[in-house]
């Protein structure tokens, strides 16, 4: 098996008075599909910000492969005023790992917008778009630095069904990577148990904090399995699924 590109050992976080991640323990592999799931409040979108590096750990360490390039998107996306273009382009100019102009960043940027079908309002208000041409702009925005990590934190939380169907398609062309050999790796957090069937090989199942269950997508969604490896996990799908 392939090196871990995130490794948590024995991490711990606090918000606060709240300690909101318990001594978990979590490796993603390259070219994981992970998808978190769990009630509000669960460490899902803590875990998230820790993997990121956007929160340090009081107890642990988060171990990451070396040259790990890694993107975030957010609930609701954080979108500049500018046009949707240059929403995209900035990110890369500013990048100096990059090495590219303004022009070249805003042909990559070009680029981007076409893979997410947003060419047509290349030139518009980022703001002004629907809320499901906002999230796949910050997926373009996100992509085209090319991360070997990507994570989404609710990504069709609060998208209607045509948008939230857009979205999923591309998170399923961007976890195929640039080729087989490079496949992304993909962590996001998700209420929608139906879309992480879909989507995920493996499923994370946390409850105030602590991981629960940690299972390939196939023994997550069978109940037996599930019900034997984790009672509060089944009880969890089950009331989802009724």
């Amino acid at each position: 098996m392939a090196s871990a590109v995130v490794q948590l050992r024995e991490v711990s976080v606090r918000l606060g008075p709240v300690e909101a991640l318990q001594r978990v323990n979590l490796g993603i592999q390259p070219g994981e599909r992970v998808a978190l799931v769990g009630s509000n409040g669960s460490g899902k979108s803590t875990l998230l910000r820790t993997v990121h590096g956007l929160l340090a750990p009081v107890q642990g360490t988060v171990d990451r492969h070396p040259n790990l390039r890694q993107a975030m998107l957010f609930q609701r996306p954080h979108l500049l005023r500018m046009s949707a273009l240059n929403n995209v382009a900035l990110g890369l100019w500013l990048d100096r790992s990059q090495g590219l102009n303004w022009a070249q960043s805003q042909a990559r940027a070009s680029g981007a917008l076409q893979r997410v079908g947003l060419s047509a309002v290349a030139q518009q208000g980022g703001r002004q778009l629907s809320d499901g041409q906002q999230q796949r702009l910050a997926m373009a925005r996100a992509w085209v630095r090319q991360p070997d990590v990507l994570l989404l934190d609710e990504p069709t939380a609060s998208l209607d069904p045509h948008a939230k169907r857009e979205v999923e398609a591309l998170m399923a062309d961007f976890a195929a990577g640039p080729s087989p050999e490079q496949p992304l790796t993909l962590i996001w957090a998700s209420h929608n148990l139906g879309q992480v069937k879909r989507l995920a090989t493996r499923v994370v199942y946390l409850e105030f904090g602590q991981v629960m269950a940690d299972l390939p997508v196939a023994d997550f969604f069978n109940p037996a399995v599930l019900a034997e490896h984790s009672p509060a996990a089944h009880a969890f799908v089950q009331g989802e699924l009724s």
